[in-house]
């Protein structure tokens, strides 16, 4: 269905139990901070942030932080009660991540902005994705010059019309990120590929595009919407590559009523 248009302690509500927890993963060279907003307008989740930034100096110590989190800090603990639902939420990089992730942590649902199944791609798939050269020069530029490198990758985050309109205001600050973890973040951009997983992901997935990201372009999104068993996607019109920023609570109201629906659908298949 397609329709136009750290740790959080204190996020838990009376509504806990039934809202669940969400998983955030973050974009690449973006840190946590960027989901702060999206986190105060849903109280009624319990919400994790992963920094596989500032740790992580490979693409597999990158992939098993993302693990570790899912498998250490969702499971309940002695003494405590359940989180709840598991929703991983991934942004870009941390969309393929979210899905890499969603079988092995066995995640009831899934919400992917700006997502891809596969970011490198053939040059007869340049409508999902981007060539694997581009990539491989952006490695070199951060090994050159890493400010510049981000500087530019960051300028192309939002259209010419965003930053117009001040959403760049809105965009934490560079240098969170360790070189490595960029590298890192960029290996796993070019190897990572989870087209395969998809038909047989029973979770529900919530997608999240902008019509004009040139990033990971909407042909990825509407590519995982067709895979993908239960998946709608909410396409932004004239939106980039960061289609939550500005408009974290009507992506917050979305996410809301998808997830209410799947709740309500879970639970009537069980009784």
């Amino acid at each position: 269905m397609t329709v136009s248009a750290h740790f959080s302690g204190d996020c838990f509500t009376n509504q806990q139990e039934k809202s669940g927890t969400i998983l955030w993963l973050t974009g690449w060279s973006f840190p946590n901070t960027v989901f702060d907003r999206l986190h105060s307008l849903l109280p009624e989740f319990h919400h994790i942030t992963v920094d596989y930034y500032g740790t992580a100096d490979t693409p597999e110590e990158m992939l098993k932080l993302t693990e570790r989190a899912a498998r250490d800090d969702l499971s309940p603990h002695a003494g405590e009660t359940s989180k709840g639902p598991l929703l991983i939420a991934g942004w870009s990089l941390g969309a393929l991540l979210a899905l890499r992730l969603a079988e092995k942590a066995g995640a009831d649902g899934l919400l992917l902005l700006a997502g891809t199944a596969r970011f490198t791609r053939p040059k007869e798939q340049k409508d999902r994705g981007w060539p694997d050269t581009h990539v491989r020069q952006m490695i070199k530029s951060l090994m050159k010059d890493r400010q510049e490198a981000e500087t530019k990758f960051r300028q192309s985050v939002i259209t010419e019309t965003e930053w117009e309109a001040g959403l760049g205001a809105s965009l934490p600050p560079a240098g969170s990120w360790t070189t490595p973890a960029l590298i890192a973040g960029l290996q796993i951009l070019r190897s990572e590929d989870c087209l395969s997983l998809l038909t047989e992901m029973e979770c529900p997935a919530l997608l999240i595009h902008g019509t004009e990201d040139n990033i990971c372009p909407i042909g990825a999104a509407e590519e995982l919407e067709s895979l993908l068993p239960h998946a709608e996607l909410v396409s932004l019109t004239g939106c980039g590559h960061a289609p939550f920023v500005g408009r974290e609570a009507y992506i917050a109201e979305a996410l809301r009523r998808w997830w209410l629906e799947q709740q309500e659908k879970r639970y009537s298949t069980t009784i």
